[in-house]
């Protein structure tokens, strides 16, 4: 059974740019090494500062555990946030040219 989850949170102007670049080596890393098991997109929306995560994970395992680049990520969240990460669980009700669940 896959689990949907969506993170949304806000970035300090100062450290749009560089969470963007962190979030790019947590794609390159999967890219790289496909942990399989995972769908997972970023978009940073126009105010440029606001970011959303939406990951889809089969299985009890999420890959993004194993990613390096993901824990590199996630140590300097709190110090480039000036609203932090705040996930919620999210059930697909429908979808266009977007993988399936």
């Amino acid at each position: 059974m896959s689990k949907s989850v969506i993170v949304r949170y806000k970035t300090r102007a100062d450290a749009a740019d560089e969470n963007q670049r962190l979030v790019e080596r947590v794609f390159a890393e999967l890219a790289r090494d496909d942990p399989g098991g995972l769908r997972y997109a970023t978009f940073r929306l126009a105010d440029g500062v606001t970011f959303v995560h939406v990951a889809t994970v089969d299985g009890e395992a999420n890959p993004l555990q194993k990613v390096s680049a993901f824990a590199e990520f996630q140590r300097g969240i709190a110090d480039r946030c000036v609203e932090p990460p705040a996930p919620s669980d999210a059930t697909l009700v429908g979808s266009y040219g977007w993988p399936a669940t």
